[in-house]
């Protein structure tokens, strides 16, 4: 599979370089050398054994390419991995290496190894995405534009409090995976820590912290539900950034022309046509995020799996789970980017406000007529006046007057400064100035 040019492109570069094969290999590897060590601290190992080992094998080079190849036999990487780096130790040390664990201990364990420093650098991105955020907001706390509902023109908002959602969108998802627990996996061959009696909780619980994982209640070898929190987690970051680049796309649409993603040279150049600006870091946002909501529903399905071991399920998971959070990692490169850079044209946002002549404000006009005409004529009025200014590309407000002038139930019944105000979008805001207030005290809150 060409993967440098169908795969990686979605995912952060840095990330892929950091869960490669190799670094597969030193996570096991830093498992099973803490593995040793927490056994030799209760008499399990000889003393010195775990340094012995350590030595023999830090700077070993494995055969990354002969374990790969001994998978499809063993069904997982950890078989080949343990044979080779048993085969590396002397012979007085080989009967202490891999003690007591089982594949599925050094693989969801190295998972998680891999995996911590990748939520640590999504927290990073998120909090850079949380500071952009805000001060878009602090530009454009009272910038109108025209809200839409159904892909239509609805009523007035700001830019500020479109913004102030997507920050506590992703803010949200930001505190939901600040809260996962990454957790140590060691069962051995059952789950019940075979032969070692007691000892196996406690080797659980030393090796959690020397690992620097969490401590679960119990082995997790079928219990899937760190994978499931994990998983569900990232889709949720998934899906806030996925909003934040569908709403830019569809307001970079040349006849909307409301914001544009930061330039850059050769970004969103077309092959065949010069003048065309693409939104492609939206594109590769939801191209990314697509991706992952496929994943989820892989790690999903194989929440419940039977008996003490999973066929099929578990070894299901490994792929969707690291390719999520490399999704993930690189969907949020791209909203940085695009929060931190993004060209906003209130110009663009007061012309689309005016695309109706006005008509936009029909609903406060028949608030404003239905003391006087009752509510469904003033309804019916009102609209009446937006579709003529809408057809007759006139202004709502001059068409207003004209009809209500004409009107014998209305004829002065309304004022016309008052009437011209319900027809003044940048007076029709709603609570959207105090959305952005609000949004900030809580995003300033932890």
């Amino acid at each position: 599979m060409p993967t440098a040019f169908l795969k990686h492109p979605f995912m952060s570069q840095h990330a892929i370089d950091a869960c490669n094969d190799d670094a597969m290999v030193r996570a096991m590897l830093a498992f099973e050398l803490a593995l040793a060590e927490v056994q030799e601290a209760s008499g399990a190992v000889p003393s010195g054994a775990s340094q012995q080992m350590r030595e023999q094998l830090e700077g070993a080079n494995f055969n990354v390419a002969e374990i790969a190849q001994g998978i499809a036999s063993g069904g997982n990487v950890a078989i080949p991995f343990v044979k080779q780096s048993r085969g590396l130790l002397p012979s007085e040390l080989k009967r202490y290496w891999h003690q007591g664990a089982t594949s599925q201990d050094v693989v969801d364990s190295a998972l998680m190894l891999l995996l911590k420093p990748r939520l640590a650098a999504l927290d990073d991105l998120l909090l850079r995405c949380r500071s952009a955020a805000t001060a878009l907001m602090d530009v454009h706390i009272d910038t109108p534009m025209v809200g839409r509902t159904l892909m239509q023109q609805a009523l007035p908002i700001t830019f500020g409090v479109k913004v102030a959602h997507w920050a506590v969108g992703l803010e949200q998802t930001r505190r939901r995976l600040s809260a996962v627990e990454l957790p140590v996996q060691f069962g051995g061959a059952v789950g019940v820590h075979s032969g070692w009696d007691n000892l196996g909780l406690e080797w659980m619980d030393a090796l959690a912290e020397r690992l620097g994982l969490s401590v679960p209640v119990l082995p997790w070898h079928t219990d899937r539900y760190p994978i499931h929190a994990l998983g569900t987690a990232l889709d949720a970051v998934a899906g806030a950034a996925e909003k934040i680049a569908l709403d830019v796309s569809l307001l970079t649409q040349t006849e909307v022309g409301e914001v544009a993603e930061p330039s850059a040279p050769g970004m969103g150049e077309s092959s065949s046509m010069p003048h065309k600006r693409n939104p492609v870091r939206s594109a590769l946002i939801r191209g990314a995020a697509r991706q992952v909501h496929g994943h989820t529903s892989v790690l999903i399905c194989a929440a419940a799996q039977p008996l003490e071991r999973g066929l099929g399920e578990w070894h299901a998971e490994w792929a969707p789970l690291i390719e999520s959070a490399l999704l993930v990692e690189g969907a949020l490169e791209q909203v940085v980017v695009l929060l931190e850079g993004l060209e906003v044209n209130p110009s663009n946002m007061w012309r689309n406000l005016a695309a109706t002549g006005g008509g936009i404000m029909a609903e406060p006009v028949a608030r404003l007529l239905a003391p006087t005409l009752g509510v469904d004529r003033a309804k019916a009025v009102s609209a009446d006046a937006a579709e003529t200014s809408r057809r007759e590309s006139r202004a709502y407000f001059d068409v207003l007057t004209e009809v209500l002038a004409k009107d014998p139930d209305a004829k002065g019944a309304v004022d016309a400064d008052e009437l011209r105000n319900a027809c003044d979008p940048a007076l029709y805001l709603g609570s959207s100035t105090a959305q952005v207030t609000r949004a900030k005290k809580w995003l300033e809150a932890q």
